[in-house]
Protein backbone atom coordinates (compact mmCIF):
# COMPACT_ATOMS: atom_id res chain seq x y z
CA UNK A 1 0.00 0.00 0.00
CA UNK A 2 1.39 3.40 -0.95
CA UNK A 3 1.78 6.24 1.52
CA UNK A 4 -1.13 8.08 -0.08
CA UNK A 5 -3.41 5.05 0.36
CA UNK A 6 -2.80 4.61 4.09
CA UNK A 7 -4.96 7.60 5.19
CA UNK A 8 -7.70 6.37 2.84
CA UNK A 9 -7.57 2.89 4.37
CA UNK A 10 -7.65 4.46 7.84
CA UNK A 11 -10.70 6.51 6.83
CA UNK A 12 -12.43 3.41 5.47
CA UNK A 13 -11.83 1.54 8.73
CA UNK A 14 -13.17 4.47 10.73
CA UNK A 15 -16.29 4.67 8.58
CA UNK A 16 -16.96 0.94 8.88
CA UNK A 17 -16.68 1.21 12.67
CA UNK A 18 -19.08 4.16 12.74
CA UNK A 19 -21.58 2.39 10.49
CA UNK A 20 -21.76 -0.44 13.02
CA UNK A 21 -21.85 1.79 16.10
CA UNK A 22 -24.16 4.86 16.23
CA UNK A 23 -22.07 6.29 19.10
CA UNK A 24 -19.24 6.83 16.63
CA UNK A 25 -21.33 8.98 14.26
CA UNK A 26 -21.48 12.77 14.40
CA UNK A 27 -24.64 14.82 14.56
CA UNK A 28 -24.70 17.11 11.54
CA UNK A 29 -26.65 20.28 10.75
CA UNK A 30 -26.50 21.99 7.35
CA UNK A 31 -27.13 25.68 6.67
CA UNK A 32 -27.85 26.60 3.04
CA UNK A 33 -26.99 30.08 1.76
CA UNK A 34 -29.00 30.51 -1.43
CA UNK A 35 -27.20 33.67 -2.53
CA UNK A 36 -23.98 31.67 -3.03
CA UNK A 37 -25.52 28.17 -3.23
CA UNK A 38 -23.20 27.19 -0.36
CA UNK A 39 -23.84 24.75 2.46
CA UNK A 40 -22.12 25.30 5.81
CA UNK A 41 -22.06 22.51 8.36
CA UNK A 42 -21.86 21.97 12.07
CA UNK A 43 -20.67 18.48 13.00
CA UNK A 44 -20.54 17.55 16.66
CA UNK A 45 -19.88 14.62 18.95
CA UNK A 46 -23.16 13.92 20.81
CA UNK A 47 -21.30 12.67 23.88
CA UNK A 48 -18.98 15.62 24.50
CA UNK A 49 -20.78 18.32 22.47
CA UNK A 50 -17.46 19.26 20.84
CA UNK A 51 -18.08 20.67 17.37
CA UNK A 52 -16.53 21.71 14.09
CA UNK A 53 -17.90 24.42 11.81
CA UNK A 54 -17.16 23.69 8.15
CA UNK A 55 -17.22 26.22 5.26
CA UNK A 56 -19.02 29.15 6.88
CA UNK A 57 -20.39 32.10 4.88
CA UNK A 58 -20.05 35.84 5.48
CA UNK A 59 -22.82 37.76 3.73
CA UNK A 60 -21.46 40.22 1.18
CA UNK A 61 -23.32 42.80 -0.88
CA UNK A 62 -20.88 43.40 -3.74
CA UNK A 63 -22.78 46.40 -5.12
CA UNK A 64 -22.67 48.21 -1.77
CA UNK A 65 -19.30 46.79 -0.68
CA UNK A 66 -20.86 45.81 2.63
CA UNK A 67 -20.55 42.68 4.78
CA UNK A 68 -23.10 41.37 7.27
CA UNK A 69 -23.38 38.39 9.59
CA UNK A 70 -26.88 37.00 9.12
CA UNK A 71 -25.78 33.57 7.87
CA UNK A 72 -23.07 33.26 10.52
CA UNK A 73 -25.47 34.32 13.27
CA UNK A 74 -27.73 31.37 12.41
CA UNK A 75 -24.76 29.12 13.12
CA UNK A 76 -24.12 30.90 16.42
CA UNK A 77 -27.76 30.48 17.42
CA UNK A 78 -27.57 26.74 16.74
CA UNK A 79 -24.28 26.33 18.60
CA UNK A 80 -25.54 28.17 21.67
CA UNK A 81 -28.95 26.46 21.67
CA UNK A 82 -27.26 23.05 21.75
CA UNK A 83 -24.55 24.12 24.22
CA UNK A 84 -21.86 23.03 21.79
CA UNK A 85 -18.15 23.75 22.21
CA UNK A 86 -16.44 24.78 18.99
CA UNK A 87 -13.03 23.18 18.59
CA UNK A 88 -12.44 23.66 14.87
CA UNK A 89 -13.40 26.11 12.13
CA UNK A 90 -12.52 24.23 8.96
CA UNK A 91 -12.27 25.41 5.36
CA UNK A 92 -12.28 22.70 2.71
CA UNK A 93 -10.43 25.14 0.38
CA UNK A 94 -10.09 28.84 -0.44
CA UNK A 95 -13.57 29.46 -1.80
CA UNK A 96 -14.16 31.47 -4.96
CA UNK A 97 -17.89 32.02 -4.50
CA UNK A 98 -18.28 33.34 -0.98
CA UNK A 99 -16.30 34.98 1.80
CA UNK A 100 -15.60 32.90 4.89
CA UNK A 101 -17.13 33.96 8.19
CA UNK A 102 -14.55 31.98 10.19
CA UNK A 103 -12.84 34.97 11.87
CA UNK A 104 -16.20 36.35 13.04
CA UNK A 105 -17.27 32.94 14.35
CA UNK A 106 -13.90 32.39 15.99
CA UNK A 107 -14.22 35.69 17.83
CA UNK A 108 -17.67 34.69 19.11
CA UNK A 109 -17.18 30.97 19.70
CA UNK A 110 -13.47 30.14 19.80
CA UNK A 111 -11.87 27.17 18.06
CA UNK A 112 -8.90 26.72 15.71
CA UNK A 113 -9.10 27.98 12.13
CA UNK A 114 -7.76 25.34 9.74
CA UNK A 115 -7.30 24.58 6.04
CA UNK A 116 -5.14 22.31 3.89
CA UNK A 117 -1.45 23.09 3.47
CA UNK A 118 -2.06 23.62 -0.24
CA UNK A 119 -3.33 27.09 0.69
CA UNK A 120 0.32 28.22 0.48
CA UNK A 121 0.37 27.52 -3.25
CA UNK A 122 -2.95 29.36 -3.67
CA UNK A 123 -1.57 32.33 -1.71
CA UNK A 124 1.45 32.49 -3.99
CA UNK A 125 -0.67 32.53 -7.16
CA UNK A 126 -3.26 35.03 -6.00
CA UNK A 127 -0.79 37.13 -4.04
CA UNK A 128 0.81 37.92 -7.39
CA UNK A 129 -2.53 38.55 -9.10
CA UNK A 130 -3.61 41.05 -6.44
CA UNK A 131 -0.12 42.52 -6.16
CA UNK A 132 -0.16 41.90 -2.42
CA UNK A 133 2.65 43.69 -0.63
CA UNK A 134 5.53 42.22 1.29
CA UNK A 135 3.41 42.33 4.45
CA UNK A 136 1.16 39.59 3.04
CA UNK A 137 2.66 36.34 4.27
CA UNK A 138 2.46 33.47 1.79
CA UNK A 139 3.06 30.72 4.33
CA UNK A 140 -0.43 29.90 5.62
CA UNK A 141 0.23 31.73 8.88
CA UNK A 142 -3.21 33.39 8.68
CA UNK A 143 -4.58 30.03 9.82
CA UNK A 144 -4.09 28.31 13.17
CA UNK A 145 -3.48 24.91 11.62
CA UNK A 146 -2.59 23.54 8.17
CA UNK A 147 -3.74 19.99 7.46
CA UNK A 148 -1.63 17.50 5.53
CA UNK A 149 -2.98 14.35 3.93
CA UNK A 150 -3.70 11.82 6.67
CA UNK A 151 -3.65 14.25 9.60
CA UNK A 152 -6.14 13.47 12.35
CA UNK A 153 -8.05 15.65 14.80
CA UNK A 154 -10.51 15.13 17.62
CA UNK A 155 -14.10 16.11 18.36
CA UNK A 156 -14.55 14.61 21.79
CA UNK A 157 -14.51 10.84 21.26
CA UNK A 158 -14.82 11.17 17.50
CA UNK A 159 -11.74 11.22 15.29
CA UNK A 160 -11.48 13.23 12.10
CA UNK A 161 -9.18 12.45 9.20
CA UNK A 162 -8.04 14.97 6.57
CA UNK A 163 -7.65 13.74 2.99
CA UNK A 164 -5.97 15.83 0.29
CA UNK A 165 -8.27 15.86 -2.77
CA UNK A 166 -6.76 18.37 -5.23
CA UNK A 167 -8.07 19.10 -8.70
CA UNK A 168 -10.67 21.81 -8.17
CA UNK A 169 -7.87 23.77 -6.49
CA UNK A 170 -4.50 22.64 -5.08
CA UNK A 171 -5.72 23.20 -1.53
CA UNK A 172 -8.90 21.09 -1.52
CA UNK A 173 -9.32 18.75 1.41
CA UNK A 174 -12.04 16.31 2.43
CA UNK A 175 -12.66 15.74 6.13
CA UNK A 176 -13.90 12.37 7.41
CA UNK A 177 -15.68 12.47 10.78
CA UNK A 178 -17.21 9.17 11.86
CA UNK A 179 -19.20 7.89 8.89
CA UNK A 180 -19.47 11.34 7.28
CA UNK A 181 -17.25 12.89 4.62
CA UNK A 182 -17.27 16.65 4.01
CA UNK A 183 -15.97 16.81 0.47
CA UNK A 184 -16.00 20.52 -0.39
CA UNK A 185 -16.21 21.27 -4.13
CA UNK A 186 -14.85 18.00 -5.48
CA UNK A 187 -18.25 16.54 -6.31
CA UNK A 188 -21.91 17.60 -6.40
CA UNK A 189 -25.20 15.70 -6.22
CA UNK A 190 -25.29 12.72 -8.60
CA UNK A 191 -27.68 14.48 -10.98
CA UNK A 192 -25.42 17.57 -11.20
CA UNK A 193 -21.97 16.02 -11.47
CA UNK A 194 -18.64 17.51 -10.44
CA UNK A 195 -16.79 20.75 -9.76
CA UNK A 196 -14.91 22.80 -12.33
CA UNK A 197 -11.15 22.40 -12.64
CA UNK A 198 -10.08 25.54 -14.50
CA UNK A 199 -9.01 27.76 -11.62
CA UNK A 200 -5.27 28.44 -11.19
CA UNK A 201 -3.68 25.20 -10.05
CA UNK A 202 -6.75 23.18 -11.00
CA UNK A 203 -6.41 19.98 -13.00
CA UNK A 204 -9.21 17.80 -14.39
CA UNK A 205 -7.17 14.61 -14.28
CA UNK A 206 -6.18 15.25 -10.70
CA UNK A 207 -9.83 15.96 -9.83
CA UNK A 208 -10.88 12.64 -11.36
CA UNK A 209 -8.31 10.75 -9.30
CA UNK A 210 -9.33 12.60 -6.12
CA UNK A 211 -12.98 11.77 -6.70
CA UNK A 212 -12.22 8.11 -7.36
CA UNK A 213 -10.27 7.99 -4.09
CA UNK A 214 -13.31 9.32 -2.26
CA UNK A 215 -15.61 6.89 -4.06
CA UNK A 216 -13.47 3.98 -2.87
CA UNK A 217 -14.75 4.63 0.65
CA UNK A 218 -17.56 2.32 1.89
CA UNK A 219 -20.75 2.67 -0.14
CA UNK A 220 -22.80 3.80 2.87
CA UNK A 221 -20.44 6.69 3.65
CA UNK A 222 -22.47 9.87 3.99
CA UNK A 223 -21.19 12.61 1.69
CA UNK A 224 -21.89 16.24 2.57
CA UNK A 225 -21.41 18.64 -0.33
CA UNK A 226 -20.43 22.30 -0.29
CA UNK A 227 -22.82 23.43 -3.04
CA UNK A 228 -26.02 22.66 -4.88
CA UNK A 229 -27.53 24.37 -7.92
CA UNK A 230 -30.67 22.26 -8.56
CA UNK A 231 -30.05 19.96 -11.48
CA UNK A 232 -32.53 20.22 -14.37
CA UNK A 233 -35.80 18.60 -13.34
CA UNK A 234 -35.14 18.90 -9.60
CA UNK A 235 -37.07 21.59 -7.71
CA UNK A 236 -35.40 21.38 -4.29
CA UNK A 237 -31.86 21.99 -3.11
CA UNK A 238 -30.03 18.92 -1.84
CA UNK A 239 -26.58 18.41 -0.36
CA UNK A 240 -26.38 14.98 1.26
CA UNK A 241 -25.77 11.77 -0.66
CA UNK A 242 -23.70 8.58 -0.32
CA UNK A 243 -20.71 7.01 -1.97
CA UNK A 244 -22.96 4.28 -3.37
CA UNK A 245 -25.36 6.73 -5.00
CA UNK A 246 -22.44 8.61 -6.55
CA UNK A 247 -20.82 5.46 -7.89
CA UNK A 248 -24.09 4.26 -9.39
CA UNK A 249 -25.42 7.48 -10.85
CA UNK A 250 -23.15 10.54 -10.93
CA UNK A 251 -23.64 11.99 -14.39
CA UNK A 252 -19.94 12.89 -14.73
CA UNK A 253 -17.99 10.26 -12.86
CA UNK A 254 -20.06 7.14 -12.11
CA UNK A 255 -18.43 3.71 -12.16
CA UNK A 256 -17.15 2.86 -15.62
CA UNK A 257 -16.14 6.42 -16.53
CA UNK A 258 -12.53 6.62 -17.66
CA UNK A 259 -10.16 9.40 -16.74
CA UNK A 260 -9.81 10.37 -20.42
CA UNK A 261 -13.59 10.63 -20.80
CA UNK A 262 -13.87 12.73 -17.67
CA UNK A 263 -11.02 15.07 -18.58
CA UNK A 264 -12.51 15.75 -22.03
CA UNK A 265 -15.97 16.37 -20.59
CA UNK A 266 -14.67 18.57 -17.78
CA UNK A 267 -12.35 20.59 -20.03
CA UNK A 268 -15.04 21.17 -22.66
CA UNK A 269 -17.58 22.13 -20.01
CA UNK A 270 -15.26 24.46 -18.11
CA UNK A 271 -14.42 26.34 -21.31
CA UNK A 272 -17.99 27.66 -21.47
CA UNK A 273 -18.50 28.45 -17.77
CA UNK A 274 -18.61 32.04 -16.52
CA UNK A 275 -16.35 32.97 -13.64
CA UNK A 276 -18.08 33.00 -10.22
CA UNK A 277 -19.47 36.47 -9.62
CA UNK A 278 -17.65 36.87 -6.30
CA UNK A 279 -14.34 35.21 -7.19
CA UNK A 280 -12.18 38.34 -6.95
CA UNK A 281 -13.51 39.57 -3.59
CA UNK A 282 -13.80 36.05 -2.16
CA UNK A 283 -10.37 34.68 -3.00
CA UNK A 284 -8.70 37.93 -1.99
CA UNK A 285 -10.22 37.66 1.48
CA UNK A 286 -10.15 33.88 1.89
CA UNK A 287 -6.41 33.56 1.28
CA UNK A 288 -6.13 35.81 4.35
CA UNK A 289 -8.10 33.33 6.45
CA UNK A 290 -11.35 35.22 5.85
CA UNK A 291 -9.97 38.55 7.05
CA UNK A 292 -10.41 41.73 5.05
CA UNK A 293 -7.25 43.50 3.83
CA UNK A 294 -5.76 45.80 6.46
CA UNK A 295 -7.48 49.21 6.63
CA UNK A 296 -5.71 52.05 4.86
CA UNK A 297 -4.88 55.39 6.48
CA UNK A 298 -8.54 56.47 6.33
CA UNK A 299 -9.62 53.42 8.35
CA UNK A 300 -11.33 51.70 5.39
CA UNK A 301 -10.48 48.26 3.97
CA UNK A 302 -10.34 47.99 0.19
CA UNK A 303 -10.79 44.98 -2.08
CA UNK A 304 -8.80 45.19 -5.32
CA UNK A 305 -10.32 44.35 -8.68
CA UNK A 306 -7.51 43.68 -11.18
CA UNK A 307 -8.56 44.98 -14.60
CA UNK A 308 -7.91 42.86 -17.71
CA UNK A 309 -5.69 40.56 -15.67
CA UNK A 310 -7.83 37.40 -15.36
Amino acid sequence: MSTDDKPLAQASDQIEAALSDPCKRPTIAGFFDESSNTVSYIAHDPASCEAAIIDSVLDFDSAAGRTSNGSADLIIEYITSKNLKVKWLIETHAHADHISAAPYLQEKLGGKLAIGRGIIRVQEVFGKLFNAGSDFERDGSQFDHLFDNGDTFKLGELEGIALHVPGHTPADMAFIIGDAAFVGDTIFMPDFGTARADFPGGDAGELFRSIRRLLSLPRKTRLFLCHDYKAPGRDEYAWETTVGLQRDGNVHVKDGTTEAEFVKMRTDRDRDLSMPKLILPSVQVNIRGGRLPDPEDNGVSYIKIPVNAV
